[in-house]
């Protein structure tokens, strides 16, 4: 099972950025589709953006879609969320996922549910401020 540790929150204003940063542990870290979701005061956790093993290909929520990107580099084990045009909604406990050891999902498109995704991170806050 992967360790996954979440860094890059904090607090920015309305209309800036950030980039937040997910550290894995493991040798074959490229086996797995990553994903980042979100989860505000009183809400349920949802899904912000996913991109498979191989980074070729990304989906993003509707609510995010030309604003965030993500990606990853496989060789640092990392995966990173750039956020820009953030917005008040946008504030939440951002969380770093991987899906189960061998789906890789480089066939197709990443899933956007929970429950596809076996490991998480502990969360990192990102605040925005109007």
């Amino acid at each position: 099972q992967v360790q996954l540790v979440e860094s890059g929150g904090g607090l920015v204003q309305a209309g800036g950025s950030l980039r937040l940063s997910c550290a894995a542990s493991g040798r074959t870290f490229s086996g797995y589709a990553m994903a980042w979701f979100r989860q505000a005061p009183s809400t349920e956790r949802e899904f912000v953006a996913t991109i498979t093993g191989n980074g070729r290909r990304t989906s993003y929520a509707d609510s995010v879609k030309g604003r965030f990107t993500i990606s990853r580099d496989n060789a640092k084990n990392m995966v990173y969320l750039q956020m820009n045009s953030l917005k008040l909604e946008d504030t939440a406990v951002y969380y770093c996922a991987a899906t189960w050891p061998g789906r890789d999902y480089n066939d197709g498109v990443a899933p956007n549910f929970r429950a596809a995704y076996k490991s998480w991170g502990q969360g990192t806050q990102v605040t925005v401020s109007s």
